[in-house]
């Protein structure tokens, strides 16, 4: 009998449907077997289509070629946009282009010889931040500061760098390409110091980088550089004491001094103004050379006091503070805040609050231990001003003459900043006759001055600092000042917290007044592009739910 054949490969295989799986392929059909050069994904493309060609055309998927300014496409800048004239002075344009969108920014037209290779990424950040740190540490506002170190940047193929600017740091950002990785640099303000001189040298080399008509290559600006490093002030130490004596002494005349007044307010300035440069040779900080500086000229008033001596000694002690009320950073502080740079308006006016803070203290004490001995001032002879215009009006402009040489200017910008002094001068005490309030009066002759400086400045293609500040320092709040650090040592809280708040208020409408006038200068200034780049932002606006 045959031995039963066991179940073949067929009949061991389940019957039921179920058994199959969903991507078995049907009885009778071969599956495919995929080549490893055949493309499986679902984004393949068909047969019969080419591939397209990377660059602006290409693929969405396709990575952007590397973008240069020199190489790029006509249709980057938009149409809205126009080209900026060469004859527009660089703090403008680069102004204008630093508040529009990144996205719709003019490309520039570099003006500097550039290698094929293309610039020296590296080098180029560090010209940039070199020249910002100079411009930051004279005291240059934080958004003047940017718009030099993008006009650098682009001078030199960096169209795609980003300044930042606070209070002691200085970064840029440059970016080559879409794809590209971003290289940046930042550099650190340790050191600053009062010199327009070297401000108005750093303002002539980004002028001479960005203007097309003048090649610079980067060793010929390091070497500029380095030249307005190395140079020495234009006025020696002795010439700073003397015109702090001078300005001390004018600005007793100012309030109602005479004679007598006038050289002792310049004695207690030129021994305060020794003093500070004697704990600064030691390095001590800042603040401590301000409570130094601010008791000589009070030590002298109460002595005038205690000597019985019938002059107005109020007037030394005020003449004194006027060379020492910090002007200079209080305007800064205020043109940062205004223009957005938030950071940095508050390190601005925290250092400024610190150095009154010192001059508070260096005079209280002083007046304290002259109350101790009995000295008995007057607090109401500090707001009793006899109107005299023509001498006022020369002391005014001695004031402004000698505060611009501390400040180390030019000698062809003095007499300019001086005559601005003079009609800033002439125009409080117009508007004080007729009897308006003296925080208005005192903003709309700050207006005048920033108007006059903007103007002198983009007329010399220079900066405006050395045109404004000194021109304000006949507004300065010197009376209402020493009238409330007399009343807090008389422990009259109500009358000095009120006249320092008066002070204070004075203060800020000088530097409110400063930069409104600065910004309406511009009123009368045709900046190309600023017109779309407002709507532009307008749009933005709406389109965010503002």
């Amino acid at each position: 009998m045959a031995e039963a054949e066991g179940p073949g490969p067929e009949d061991r295989k389940p019957k039921s449907d179920e058994a199959h799986s969903a991507f078995t392929p049907p009885p009778g059909m071969e599956p495919e077997v995929p080549d490893e050069d055949q493309p499986t994904s679902e984004f393949a493309l068909p047969e019969g289509l080419a591939a397209p060609s990377p660059g602006p055309e290409g693929s969405g998927f396709t990575a952007p070629a590397t973008y240069a300014a020199q190489h790029s496409p006509p249709a980057h800048t938009p149409p809205s946009v126009p080209a900026f004239p060469a004859s527009s002075p660089w703090q403008d344009r680069m102004r204008t282009m630093l508040r529009m969108p990144v996205d719709v920014r003019p490309v520039p037209e570099t003006a500097q010889r550039q290698t094929e290779a293309g610039p020296a990424v590296g080098r180029v950040l560090d010209l940039t931040l070199r020249i910002g740190e100079l411009l930051l540490a004279g005291g240059e506002g934080a958004e003047d500061v940017e718009a030099a170190m993008f006009a650098v940047a682009r001078s030199y193929g960096l169209d795609r760098a980003e300044p930042t600017v606070t209070f002691t740091m200085l970064s840029i950002t440059h970016q080559p390409s879409l794809v590209g990785n971003p290289v940046s640099a930042s550099r650190t303000v340790r050191r600053r110091g009062t010199d327009y001189t070297r401000l108005a040298a750093v303002f002539r080399l980004v002028d001479d980088i960005s203007a097309p008509e003048v090649e610079i290559s980067l060793e010929e600006a390091y070497r500029r550089l380095a030249v307005i490093r190395r140079n020495r002030h234009p006025y020696p130490t002795w010439v700073l004491t003397a015109a702090a004596g001078l300005l001390a002494g004018a600005a007793s005349v100012l309030v109602g001094g005479g004679v007598t007044v006038f050289f002792c307010a310049a004695l207690g300035a030129v021994l305060g103004d020794r003093l500070a440069w004697y704990f600064a040779d030691r390095g001590l900080p800042e603040f401590y050379q301000f409570v130094v500086a601010a008791m000589p000229p009070a030590a002298i008033g109460v002595a005038l006091k205690l000597a019985e001596i019938d002059v107005r000694a109020s007037a030394v002690i005020t003449g004194g503070l006027f060379a020492l009320l910090p002007g200079r950073a209080l305007v800064a502080a205020v043109q940062d805040g205004l223009t957005g740079f938030y950071i940095t308006a508050s390190a601005r006016l925290l250092e400024v609050m610190y150095l009154f803070i010192g001059i508070i203290i260096g005079v209280l004490v002083v007046i304290y231990v002259g109350l101790q001995f009995g000295a008995s001032p007057n607090p109401d002879e500090v707001l009793q001003i006899p109107h005299r215009p023509l001498l006022q009006t020369l002391a005014s402009m001695v004031l402004v003459f000698t505060f611009a040489i501390l400040l180390q200017q030019e000698r062809s910008t003095v007499w300019i900043v001086t005559l601005n002094g003079g009609v800033a001068w002439v125009t409080f005490g117009a508007l004080r006759a007729a009897e308006l309030p003296p925080v208005p009066s005192t903003a709309i002759a700050a207006g005048l001055v920033g108007l006059f400086g903007q103007l002198f400045s983009r007329y010399r293609f220079a900066s405006a600092l050395p045109y404004v500040t000194a021109a304000i320092g006949p507004l300065l709040p010197g009376s209402a000042t020493y009238f409330g650090l007399l009343s807090i040592a008389e422990n009259r809280l109500d009358k000095g917290l009120a006249s320092l708040t008066t002070a204070a208020a004075i203060a800020l409408a000088i530097a409110i007044g400063v930069n409104l006038g600065s910004e309406s200068s511009r009123l009368f200034m045709r900046i190309p592009g600023a017109r779309s780049a407002a709507k532009r932002r307008a749009a933005a606006k709406r389109t965010r739910g503002f």
